[in-house]
C-alpha cells in the first residue's frame, strides 16, 4: 500500500523471474515447491496492482474496458501460453520453458517502468483500518459472490471437459487441444467486447453473462454426443462464461472506494476461490453415477447461483438512481 504502484509491479515481475529462475536450475523437489509458491504469490499481487493500474490510467468511464484488455491478455496467454510451452519443452527441454518465462517477465518489467505513469495515485499515509473499512460495503461482497460462482461454474466444467469430449462426443486425445483452443479465442473476444460495453450496461451485461452460461451447459448436457454443436458451445461458453469479469472487477474497485487495491485483490481471490472450490466438487461430481456429465451439470448449478448476487446489485444500483432522481423532480 506504501509502495508506488509501478514499483510494485515491477517488483512483483522481478520476483516472478526469479522464480522461474531457481525452477530452471534447482534439482530439489522441495525448492522447487517452494519457488512455484513465491511466484504464485508474485502473480496474485501484480493481478491486483494491475487492474488499479489499468483503471486509473483508462480514466473516468473507461475502467471496464482497461480491465476487458487486462483480462483478455490473460486469455491471450492461455491461448499461446500452452502450444508455446509444449514447443518450447519439445526443443529446449521442460527448463527451456521456465527460461523463457523468466526473460518474457524481465521484458515486461523493463517495458512497465518505461511506459506506466509512475504517478498515478498520490503519497499519502496509509490507513489499516481505512483499507479494512471498505469490507463493510455489502455491494462489494455481493460483487465477490459473482465472482467466485460466474468463474467456478464455467471452470467447474472446463476442467473435465477432456473426458466429455474423449467418452461422451468421440473425439480424439490429441485433438481436445485443439477443439479447447474455442473456449480460449472466446474468453479472448469475450473479455474485450465484455470490457468495451461494461462500463455503459455493467449491471445488464452481468445478468446476461450468467444466464447464457447456464443455458449453454444444459444445452451441452443434451448435446455431448454431436461434434459440431459441441464445438460451438465450448466457444461460446468462454465468449459468455469469462466475458463479464473485467466489469466484476471494475465493480469492485468502484465500490471499494478509498481501498481500490484491497478489493482488485479480493476479486483476484474470488475468481481464484471459485475455481478451486468448483473444480474440486467437479472432481466428486466425475466419479459420480453422472459420469462425464457430472461436472457440466454441477458447472449449470453454480453458474446459475450467480444470478443471485447480480440481480441485488442492479436493485441496488435502480434504487440508488431513483434516490439521487428525487431532488432535481422534487425542485
Amino acid at each position: 500500500m506504501r509502495l508506488p504502484q509501478r514499483l510494485t509491479l515491477i517488483l512483483a515481475l522481478a520476483v516472478f523471474a526469479a522464480g522461474h529462475v531457481v525452477v530452471a536450475l534447482g534439482t530439489s523437489l522441495q525448492l522447487l515447491l517452494v519457488a512455484r509458491f513465491a511466484t504464485a504469490l508474485a502473480t496474485g499481487a501484480f493481478w491486483a496492482i494491475a487492474g488499479v493500474v489499468a483503471a486509473k490510467s483508462a480514466g473516468p468511464g473507461m475502467a471496464s474496458r482497461a480491465l476487458g484488455i487486462i483480462n483478455a491478455g490473460g486469455m491471450l496467454a492461455t491461448v499461446l501460453g500452452v502450444p508455446l510451452g509444449a514447443f518450447a519443452s519439445q526443443y529446449f527441454g521442460w527448463r527451456g520453458s521456465f527460461w523463457g518465462l523468466a526473460g518474457l517477465a524481465v521484458i515486461s518489467a523493463f517495458l512497465i517502468a518505461r511506459h506506466v505513469p509512475g504517478n498515478l495515485a498520490p503519497h499519502s499515509a496509509v490507513s489499516i483500518r481505512k483499507e479494512i473499512s471498505a469490507l463493510r460495503s455489502a455491494r462489494l461482497w455481493l460483487v465477490l459472490a459473482a465472482c467466485a460462482t460466474t468463474t467456478g461454474g464455467v471452470l467447474a466444467a472446463y476442467s473435465y471437459f477432456s473426458p466429455l469430449l474423449i467418452d461422451g462426443t468421440g473425439f480424439s486425445a490429441p485433438a481436445i487441444p485443439l477443439v479447447l483452443i474455442g473456449f480460449g479465442v472466446g474468453s479472448l473476444i469475450g473479455s474485450l467486447v465484455g470490457g468495451r460495453l461494461g462500463d455503459a450496461h455493467p449491471h445488464l451485461l452481468t445478468l446476461i453473462a450468467p444466464a447464457a452460461s447456464t443455458v449453454i451447459l444444459l444445452a451441452m448436457c443434451l448435446l455431448s454426443d454431436l461434434q459440431l454443436p459441441m464445438i460451438i458451445l465450448i466457444a461460446l461458453l468462454g465468449f459468455f462464461g469469462l466475458g463479464a469479469n473485467p466489469i466484476l472487477a471494475s465493480l469492485a474497485i468502484a465500490y471499494g472506494k478509498n481501498a481500490p487495491t484491497l478489493a482488485s485483490s479480493l476479486t483476484v481471490a474470488g475468481f481464484n476461490a471459485g475455481t478451486v472450490v468448483a473444480s474440486w466438487a467437479g472432481g466428486k461430481a466425475l466419479d459420480s453415477s453422472l459420469g462425464s456429465i457430472g461436472p457440466v451439470l454441477l458447472g449449470a448449478s453454480v453458474a446459475i447461483l450467480t444470478l443471485i448476487p447480480v440481480i441485488a446489485l442492479s436493485v441496488i444500483a435502480k434504487r440508488g438512481a431513483r434516490q439521487d432522481l428525487l431532488p432535481a423532480s422534487s425542485s
